[in-house]
């Protein structure tokens, strides 16, 4: 009996011990794409043609990028304050893209952060009796 309890849990913590180092990188890997996709993050977008090795688009900036499911991409570019401009980057078997990131980011798996938007919300001013 005490075999297969030991058995059991060497299997649980091989199970274990990989999920709970995922959850240290899910969580860096949603804090930096978050923090891209909100103009934080220095990165570069290279699109390249696999067939003639030649670079068709290049991007460095502030972006963020949209997949869709037509085999595009859209590149949302940060050119001033609140000052955008969209791109439309069409994919096909010939070409493949390559995003970088620059600067590099310092993310604490721990990091909270609470935006509250006042032009999202109506305003509603309480009456008020005298």
């Amino acid at each position: 009996m005490k075999v297969k309890n030991i058995i059991a849990c060497i299997a649980a913590c091989v199970i274990v011990m990989p999920i709970t180092g995922c959850r240290k990188v899910t969580f860096a890997s949603y804090n930096v794409s978050k923090d891209a996709d909100n103009f934080k993050v220095l990165r570069k977008i290279t699109v390249v043609n696999t067939r003639t090795d030649n670079i068709l688009y290049e991007l460095t900036g502030y972006f963020s990028l949209q997949n869709s499911s037509q085999d595009e991409i859209a590149v949302v570019c940060m050119v001033g304050e609140d000052k955008y401009k969209k791109d439309f980057i069409y994919l096909n078997d010939w070409t493949t893209y390559v995003v970088e990131d620059l600067d590099g980011n310092d993310v604490s798996p721990y990091h909270y952060e609470l935006s509250i938007i006042p032009k999202s919300y109506p305003v509603v001013l309480p009456d008020i009796v005298e």
